[in-house]
């Protein structure tokens, strides 16, 4: 760009924009559309059966995925003109990181299903981003390693409870060893939804003895296998071992607001304070309850639809969330994001960051690390663009009034 017209800014994620048009000088042009729709039906192609069915399956009969994309439709952007955008900032701090933009990479799990390296490859990328990474208990490749790829990107840690509190220890002393710095404990995964294709396929790859690598790299999670007489390096042992680490993590066993302050306690204590956040909040009552037990923050989620069926969606319940809890602690965002646009609203309506999940999951298994970063630069350059076009200049300006609420859904029809 002219620096004359544009003044030189960093990051200035717009300018991806202008390097894949000039791909067309080379007589190429970018390997897939990042248009969500068409990035979900590439996905579809490209994965595995049983990748594509945990990557798009919702609770139930989808309804609660379909209703956090009728909320974003009902919401939409007035634009403002004649505003100096050209030194626009995208940045903005989140417990005490500045990042390039208030985007991060949502806890997955088990993503080598949908690409060998799995974790790794979204890490890398939002090292070279600067935005955060955070990893599931329930991810497939040792926590140690994912730390190293994020390099300096900031690293948090989305934990599921273990039944056994010396696993829960040891996975927390790991997290934070490894530059963790931030916990966010996720509250609506005691048990798995009914999924319906992911069990007319039986397609739960920790029962294949796939995804079990945050234990089979943990000391205590070892001992237990090897007290039940368990060997990793068998091959037919290793479905018992996946069966044995993720019933241990997600299942069985449902915890009540008496666990929260013991966990905060817990984790001020191996990280000298740093923050503790609660994930999968819908009601203004329990975000209330979690700033009373001294949580630093909440992620307004639904599990993306995954979980409750029939449920509202997440950007529905984030205003009165807000209004609720919004100067007490950090609100996040998840569940739904599928553009810039969107993340645009979920900001104007209190949110200090978002979290995207599906879109760098699907491309992922398209084109691995390559597509990751495809995925989450265009998202960056379509927010980067969306400020410009609408009138903002930096992240703290975007308000509700920059919002119109439309009764009604008409016209919403099929993939947003």
């Amino acid at each position: 760009m002219d620096p004359s017209i544009q003044p030189e800014r960093e990051p200035s994620y717009a300018l991806y924009q202008k390097e894949l048009f000039l791909l067309s000088q080379k007589g190429s042009h970018p390997e897939f559309s990042t248009r969500p729709d068409k990035l979900e039906e590439l996905a579809k192609e490209t994965l595995s059966k049983g990748g594509w069915l945990y990557a798009s399956c919702n609770a139930g009969l989808g309804w609660t995925d379909r209703a956090n994309r009728e909320a974003f439709y009902r919401w939409r952007i007035v634009p403002r003109m004649l505003v100096d955008t050209t030194a626009r900032d995208t940045t903005t701090e989140l417990f005490g990181h500045k990042i390039s933009a208030p985007i991060a990479f949502a806890p997955i799990g088990i993503n080598k299903i949908y690409h060998p390296l799995g974790e790794l490859n979204a890490a890398k990328v939002a090292g070279e981003l600067n935005i955060p990474y955070c990893l599931s208990t329930a991810g497939s490749q040792p926590i140690e390693d994912v730390a190293k790829a994020a390099g300096t990107a900031p690293k948090f840690f989305q934990l599921y409870c273990p039944h056994d509190e010396e696993l829960e220890d040891s996975l927390l002393q790991r997290a934070w060893d490894s530059g963790f710095d931030v916990c966010i404990m996720t509250l609506d995964t005691w048990q798995l939804a009914w999924r319906h294709e992911d069990i007319a396929n039986s397609n739960y790859a920790f029962y294949r003895g796939i995804g079990a690598e945050i234990g089979l790299t943990d000391p205590v999670f070892r001992k237990r296998i090897k007290e039940a007489g368990l060997d990793p390096e068998k091959a037919e042992d290793m479905p018992q071992i996946g069966e044995k680490w993720i019933d241990n993590v997600w299942h069985g066993k449902a915890h009540t607001w008496e666990k929260v302050p013991k966990l905060i306690k817990k984790w001020k204590e191996i990280s000298g304070g740093r923050p503790f956040l609660l994930k999968g909040i819908q009601h203004p009552d329990d975000a209330i309850k979690a700033v009373e037990v001294g949580c630093d923050g909440i992620v307004v989620s639904n599990h993306a639809g995954r979980q409750v069926d029939g449920a509202v969606g997440s950007l529905e319940v984030l205003p009165e969330i807000v209004d609720a809890v919004g100067d007490k602690c950090t609100i996040l965002f998840d569940s739904g994001i599928r553009s810039a646009a969107d993340v645009f609203k979920a900001l104007a309506l209190g949110a200090k960051a978002v979290l995207v999940g599906r879109l760098y999951v699907f491309g992922m298994g398209i084109a691995g690390e390559a597509g990751v970063r495809h995925v989450m630069k265009s998202l960056l350059a379509e927010f980067d663009i969306l400020m410009n076009c609408a009138g903002v200049n930096k992240i703290s300006d975007i308000k509700k009034s920059h919002l119109r609420y439309v009764e009604g859904v008409g016209g919403l029809s099929g993939t947003l």
